[in-house]
């Protein structure tokens, strides 16, 4: 569909809740498009990038889109029903910081989550690892939670230049 405007931080959409979908209809798929072309043209012209979220564009609904070398796809309504106990942290960043800064961040080993297909069908699948981190933080921005949430101690953010000349190798 088009490529959209990613809203950056500050922007008060990306502090409010966003509501669910109801409606599987040609303006869920509109807006997974728009997902998707967002989130494609980002990874193109940053290098990085795995997922994105509605209101990261101006949409206020419960709609993420992932793309990975090996799985693209669409959660609606996505619900962590299930966390593990285990925790690491991750240096988390956002496009909606311009990828500016990277944050260290508290997550799940590895959660269960509840979604829907953009066709409507209810699925419940686990994810763990990267992934786990990865839905934690999209799913965040559907409750208006932002990686600065989770900044407790002022050595936990880095800017991306430097995190790039500590840690990039290691990944």
């Amino acid at each position: 569909m088009a490529v959209k405007e990613i809203l950056l931080l500050g922007n008060h959409i990306l502090r409010e809740k966003s509501e669910q979908v109801k409606l599987f209809d040609n303006k869920l798929n509109d807006n997974i498009n728009d997902l998707h072309d967002t989130l494609i043209d980002f990874q193109q012209r940053m290098k990085t990038g795995r997922g994105i979220a509605a209101p990261q564009i101006g949409v206020l609904k419960k709609i993420i889109y992932i793309h990975l070398p090996n799985r693209s796809f669409a959660l609606v309504n996505p619900e962590i029903i299930e966390r593990s106990s285990e925790t690491f942290e991750v240096w988390d960043s956002c496009f909606s910081f311009d990828v500016a800064f990277y944050i260290l961040t508290p997550r799940n080993k590895s959660i269960t989550v509840k979604y829907q297909t953009p066709q409507g069908e209810t699925i419940t699948e686990t994810f763990t690892d990267d992934l786990s981190e990865l839905l934690q933080h999209e799913i965040d921005h559907l409750h208006g939670i932002l990686s600065t949430d989770y900044l407790k101690e002022k050595n936990q953010i880095i800017m991306r230049e430097e995190w790039e000349r500590r840690f990039k190798s290691k990944f």
